[in-house]
């Protein structure tokens, strides 16, 4: 298994996904062997999931830099430097550790992941040496309209995600959009796009500390949280900063009734900067991270959640829209109606769905849905939609694709 994000790297969700695949496909008679980076090459560490991490389990650390910070002189650095991302030298220590993995344990077949793209090089290096079959697993689309914006590490992704298609027995995509997207562009190999959803812990849950809640009718504002990263583009708040605003001018709503929290959102300044803009910041908390279990505590102890996801992300489902059905909260989706997060909340009969980019709905919903919590009236996710979101339930799934992998059906 080749990923980039595993413990001891902090500040993605998406390092949930191999960590949880790691913990129960044993259990489901795969046995992971783990190639990572070493940990110098991380933005950010933290030691809090390692212990989530199987004691027998076998973990290679590569050696590899971050372009950015350790190959720059005077702030810059050579764009071929950071193609097709910003630890591409991490390719090299992991293809020699990766034979020698090979060599050492006789693996049945090959998994790397994305969002970081060498993750993909270095599989696919492997598979070409070893012979091994590969099971790509993209998450989310790599090249698209516009992204990467730099037009030469664009043809990169593009060049990988080819090699991918080609090579690979399995291409695995997080949401249906993105695998009809690949089967399109690729429909030669379109049997051989699946999806295998990202989804929730529930141990992980189960461990988490139980702060009592204090009732709203204590007269204190409803919370409502979102956590996680706010992408200036991706998840772009304006038009909900907008909203506020003009929810408290006209008196529709005020601080003294809702608070949002936004927990590690990275682009704080950003947050802080609409909140002044719009006069809503008495509307906003600015949280620092937290621990993993304390995160999701929190989720259990508010009121509500958010989750935004502009509309150039249609085919893309945040991973923390999982842990939200988990944590059986009322869910306000912020996104396109047409694209696959507003799918995934409707599917799990959470229908509070209101466009991003629209201060208009914002503004007409918001004040609906905080009467509503605060009646008791507001929706949440129903028990089929959450039990079928498990982490157990995915790696089952994945264990079946392994299964193929390795014995193709004539």
């Amino acid at each position: 298994m080749i990923a980039f994000h595993f413990p001891p790297q902090a500040g993605s969700s998406g390092i949930q996904r191999t960590l949880r695949f790691v913990q129960h496909l044993p259990a489901l008679g795969w046995q992971p062997l783990v190639l990572s980076a070493s940990p110098h090459a991380y933005d950010k560490t933290d030691a809090d999931l390692l212990a989530d991490v199987p004691a027998d389990t076998v973990v290679r650390r590569a050696f590899a830099l971050d372009t950015a910070r350790h190959l720059q002189f005077r702030r810059r650095y050579l764009g071929w430097m950071a193609r097709p991302d910003r630890w591409i030298s991490w390719r090299f220590d992991a293809v020699r550790q990766g034979l020698e993995m090979i060599e050492a344990y006789k693996p049945d077949v090959i998994w790397s992941t994305y969002p970081i793209a060498t993750a993909h090089v270095i599989a696919s290096a492997l598979h070409r040496k070893s012979g091994l079959p590969w099971v790509a697993d993209f998450r989310d689309p790599m090249a698209q309209d516009g992204y990467p914006a730099d037009h030469r590490t664009w043809q990169s992704y593009q060049r990988i995600e080819a090699d991918a298609a080609a090579r690979a027995r399995f291409c695995v995509f997080t949401t249906p959009g993105a695998a009809r997207m690949y089967q399109q562009r690729y429909p030669g190999m379109a049997e051989r796009m699946v999806v295998l959803e990202n989804g929730y812990d529930e141990e992980s849950f189960s461990s988490a500390p139980n702060a009592p809640a204090v009732p709203l009718a204590s007269g204190r504002p409803l919370v409502m949280l979102h956590s996680g990263i706010v992408y200036p583009s991706e998840r772009d708040p304006t038009q909900l900063f907008e909203a506020l605003g003009r929810l408290m001018q006209a008196g529709t709503l005020m601080p003294h009734q809702l608070r949002i929290r936004f927990r590690a959102s990275v682009h704080d300044d950003l947050l802080n900067s609409l909140a002044q803009t719009h006069q809503a910041q008495d509307f906003i908390e600015i949280c620092p991270a937290i621990p993993y279990r304390d995160a999701l505590a929190e989720m259990l102890d508010v009121d509500a959640l958010l989750v935004m996801q502009a509309s150039n992300c249609n085919a893309q489902i945040p991973a923390k829209v999982y842990e939200y059905l988990r944590a059986g909260k009322p869910v306000l989706g912020l996104t396109d109606p047409n694209g696959d997060t507003a799918e995934a909340l409707r599917s799990a009969g959470l229908n509070d769905v209101v466009r991003l980019n629209s201060a208009d709905d914002i503004a007409l919903a918001l004040p609906a849905l905080v009467q509503r919590i605060r009646e008791g009236r507001a929706t949440q996710a129903h028990p089929l939609a959450v039990q079928q979101a498990s982490r157990l339930g995915r790696s089952t799934s994945l264990a079946q694709l392994l299964v193929k992998a390795v014995n193709p059906v004539p």
